[in-house]
């Protein structure tokens, strides 16, 4: 009996875009595992360790960067977050498709990882909005955020977007049910690929 090697689909795209709903939700059917990242913040209420983040302190942190620990990391806001590559690689050698939603410099060190089975699992997907009144529409009906807030978002979401011919698929944004639709079909004919049978 043939098997197959795991998929890791890597997924960006701005704030708003609905890309962290869609990974939730492919998770949550158990058809893929959702890579959990490891962050020095703090935890906000409500989050559990090892199932929201794995908090870490910061020596903690620069302890496994400098073993080579990570698949990717950065510093944001003055906080480090990376993905661990024992979080990603143990399923992709059990046969385990994993997603990941990254930014579109985390995703830059996926792409430049030299590790032959995080190359040949790889796929990468750009989330985006049809145009800036969709996206202002998507940030201004959170109601949680300021008119200040809700500007950086459009200003950083536009910088991102810039980044979508970079990845091997881009799906571009209609209701949540097309787009899971559209989402899920992508990771069944992944499945299908010969190269992935062993």
């Amino acid at each position: 009996m043939s098997q197959r090697t795991g998929i890791l689909l890597v997924v960006s795209g701005p704030s708003g875009s609905g890309k962290t709903t869609l990974c939730r939700r492919l998770a949550c059917e158990n058809e893929a595992h959702y890579s959990i990242s490891c962050t020095t913040r703090l935890p906000r209420p409500g989050e559990t360790n090892g199932t929201d983040y794995h908090f870490l302190s910061r020596e903690q942190f620069l302890s496994k960067r400098e073993n080579d620990e990570f698949l990717e990391s950065a510093e944001v806001h003055g906080n480090l977050y990376g993905t661990l590559r024992s979080e990603v690689i143990q399923y992709l050698q059990s046969g385990q498709d994993v997603v990941m939603d990254l930014d579109v410099q985390g995703a830059e060190l996926v792409r430049k990882c030299e590790d032959a089975s995080i190359r040949c699992a790889l796929v990468d997907l750009f989330v985006m909005l049809a145009d800036e009144q969709e996206l202002l529409k998507r940030l201004s009906g959170r109601g949680t955020d300021s008119a200040e807030v809700i500007a950086l978002r459009m200003k950083n979401a536009i910088e991102e977007t810039r980044h979508w011919p970079e990845y091997t698929y881009r799906l571009l944004s209609g209701t949540q049910e097309e787009d899971y639709t559209r989402f899920k079909s992508l990771i069944i004919a992944e499945r299908l690929r010969v190269s992935r049978i062993s």
